[in-house]
């Protein structure tokens, strides 16, 4: 699908899905998608012209939406709860999103693109799959899913390895991506095997073409807008590195091996959706570099129990388990308590990068501010405060002036962590009694060896 001057998207009477009502609505978004493609073409008022246009999109959708779940409360539909969750995910997070993009680049012709392409093809691969599930002409496609604590997880592994990688903030904007195509791009196949009884995990990701020249490219000193065979090898061992430190964080996936590795075009991606049920399916934007989406597709982690199932035979008997479980835990943090530590910092990838880095030998709570630092102190004193120096409203300059100023926490230890050597902000904050000092481009284990140094050094 690309996004051409002349692009227009055709109805078929392969998207009817036999409910009048609903299929009018999708004509109807239909009909908005091909006029926001020729509103972008227009030079003169260009930036009004598409940002009306995607408000009334916008409006539309939302209406569609409650309309389409009131139908199918009416006829009792089972699927009704899911869909509905799709339908938020792509409301509150895939078209925030693309919003947002759109505001910071001022309705440039690159976001515009990239709202039309992944709004037609959700249209499009939602319409094909979920709603012509409504009347039974094909399965739910997002039955078998992980559970959403898995998917969180993986998210946050996912958010914290682009970082660790790129240097790059990235969101998700959907899990519930459906293959559908946003700019050139990539397409990537990974399969995994056990070497006991070889269940097998596929890996799909989808790479926008300038990601991987923004990214690969610029590590590598390219001077070019345009994949060649050099940057598309890069590429394709530094997607293989992503995915198996994206595996390596869930320990019972540690035994997987790489078995096969294939490039893909688009039909062949498509094909695999088309076919294939997937376990996580997500897409993710990094603020302006490109759009990339990971795939699993591995039935076999849906067969993990998540506990016994409870009966008025067993009822008793598991409850006394569970309590005697939860003893067991917290005798064994009595006898082996851990230290507290406070991450307070703006950028959630931090915060979630030390807490995974830490949390293994200490108890790591995280705040996003200044003042919910502050609460945060107040209500459970920690052992130590990591605390970012720059951050909006409360920098940390000021979150320690209010934090000395109660005599209690006078003596509360609290390490600046700063992305920057500034002999002069450091001299600033000596009064304030500082702990020390951490540079957030620090090595992991070099910061995780200073915070071990610390608690060793003041038997915590």
């Amino acid at each position: 699908m690309d996004t051409q001057v002349d692009m227009q998207f055709e109805w078929r009477d392969e998207y009817n899905i036999g409910v009048e009502q609903i299929d009018a609505e999708h004509r109807r978004l239909f009909h908005i998608i091909n006029k926001l493609f020729r509103l972008k073409e227009e030079k003169k008022n260009h930036q009004w012209a598409c940002q009306e246009g995607i408000k009334f999109f916008r409006s539309h959708s939302m209406k569609h939406f409650e309309d389409e779940e009131r139908y199918m409360a009416s006829i009792g539909y089972e699927g009704l709860a899911q869909h509905r969750e799709i339908h938020k995910g792509f409301r509150e997070n895939t078209l925030m999103a693309l919003e947002q993009e759109l505001e910071q680049t001022e309705y440039a012709l690159d976001s515009v693109d990239h709202f039309l392409g992944v709004c037609a093809g959700w249209l499009i691969g939602h319409t094909l799959t979920e709603d012509q599930s409504i009347t039974g002409k094909t399965l739910r496609k997002w039955d078998n899913v992980l559970p959403g604590e898995e998917r969180k997880a993986l998210k946050k592994v996912i958010i914290q390895v682009v970082f660790d990688m790129f240097h790059l903030e990235s969101q998700m904007i959907s899990d519930a991506y459906a293959g559908e195509k946003f700019g050139q791009g990539v397409y990537y196949r990974l399969v995994f095997g056990t070497g006991e009884d070889e269940k097998k995990m596929e890996i799909l990701m989808a790479f926008e073409e300038k990601l991987l020249i923004n990214t690969v490219g610029k590590i590598m000193g390219l001077q070019t807008n345009k994949l060649d065979n050099m940057l598309v090898h890069a590429a394709r061992y530094t997607a293989r590195q992503f995915v198996t430190r994206t595996i390596e964080s869930f320990p019972a996936m540690a035994a997987y091996e790489i078995k096969e590795e294939n490039l893909l075009s688009y039909s062949q991606f498509r094909e695999i959706f088309d076919r294939e049920t997937l376990q996580a399916s997500l897409l993710f934007n990094t603020g302006g570099a490109g759009y990339f989406a990971y795939c699993v597709i591995a039935p076999h982690l849906l067969e993990k129990s998540v506990g016994v199932a409870l009966d008025p035979g067993n009822a008793m008997d598991e409850v006394e388990k569970y309590l005697m479980k939860r003893e067991e835990k917290e005798a064994k943090l009595e006898a082996h308590p851990r230290p507290k530590i406070l991450v307070v910092d703006d950028s959630v990838t931090v915060r979630t990068g030390l807490k995974n880095l830490l949390g293994e030998d200490y108890r790591v709570e995280t705040a996003s501010s200044g003042v919910a630092a502050i609460r945060s102190v107040t209500l459970n004193r920690p052992e130590l405060v990591l605390m970012d120096y720059e951050m909006p409203v409360c920098d940390g300059r000021q979150t320690l002036e209010m934090l000395r100023s109660v005599p209690e926490l006078e003596d509360l230890p609290v390490i600046f962590l700063t992305g920057r050597r500034d002999t002069e902000t450091m001299i600033k904050v000596m009064p304030l009694k500082p702990t020390a000092y951490l540079l957030k481009d620090s090595k992991p284990k070099d910061i995780k060896e200073k915070i071990d140094l610390f608690f060793a050094a003041n038997q915590l």
